[in-house]
């Protein structure tokens, strides 16, 4: 199956095998029957306009997020999706940057450039582990997650979910993967060679790295950077980003909160 379709594909079963769980938020949940409005008050029709149910709300977050979370993927998993992109292009690494500089002032800016180039392919490759990932996070998400998400007055709420939620398996996940693919792509290779021609000028200390901790964290803040870009067209309905009802009635009403 398509690595992209599973987010949402596993976030429809579990949404309708899940038994969501309860608990006080700052606000009055809607029954599971009914609807509420902007004003908090309650209606016995689900389809009322202004209210939605604790199951559309849900479900609408979570179709949300999974269209998110598969155009993130989908890009950042193309050729040159890290490396193409000002905002997620993995650079040298912060103490590193003083090697860079020295080697392209003694004419060895190429090597710099495929070292870098060799860092982002596998940043490319490994984005692609993050599906299966997010589909876990998604089947524990509650409805009062679901709420919170709505109404916080954070553009990024959603995606600070999913970092308190997933980081710690996406380091997991990706790490050997980060790993596979940096010596399918030379990185160690051109590393090797970087900091053996500036541990020859005559500069100070030597520079260690690890590489695949530093790719690994910068592919996943790179993940989420994109994921918070999508996140905000759904919140302020860019190009046409609302793409279904439960989108549009769920979003609407969220944006009748403010």
């Amino acid at each position: 199956m398509n690595n992209y379709l599973k987010i949402s594909l596993g976030a429809a079963v579990l949404f309708l095998s899940s038994c969501e769980s309860l608990n006080t938020g700052g606000f009055t949940l809607p029954p599971q029957g009914t609807g509420t409005t902007s004003t908090g008050s309650t209606t016995t029709n689900a389809g009322t306009t202004g209210g939605i149910t604790q199951s559309e709300a849900n479900l609408g977050v979570k179709q949300a997020l999974s269209n998110g979370l598969n155009e993130s993927i989908r890009v950042l998993s193309l050729k040159d999706g890290f490396l193409g992109d000002a905002a997620v292009k993995i650079l040298m690494p912060e103490e590193a940057r003083k090697v860079e500089s020295a080697l392209r002032a003694v004419g060895m800016g190429n090597l710099c450039d495929q070292f870098i180039t060799s860092m982002n392919r596998a940043a490319e490759t490994a984005v692609k582990e993050a599906s299966s990932v997010f589909v876990g996070s998604l089947s524990r998400m509650t409805v009062n997650d679901a709420f919170n998400i709505l109404l916080s007055g954070q553009q990024d709420a959603a995606t600070q979910f999913f970092k308190r939620s997933t980081t710690a398996e996406l380091t997991t996940r990706f790490s050997p993967i980060i790993q596979s693919a940096m010596g399918k792509n030379n990185v160690s290779t051109y590393w090797n060679q970087l900091t053996s021609a500036y541990n020859k000028l005559p500069l100070g200390n030597k520079i260690e790295t690890d590489l695949t901790a530093y790719v690994t964290q910068r592919a996943i803040s790179g993940l989420f950077v994109k994921v918070a870009d999508q996140e905000l067209k759904i919140r302020q309905n860019l190009g046409g980003s609302r793409n279904s009802s439960i989108l549009n009635k769920v979003f609407g009403w969220a944006d009748q909160q403010k």
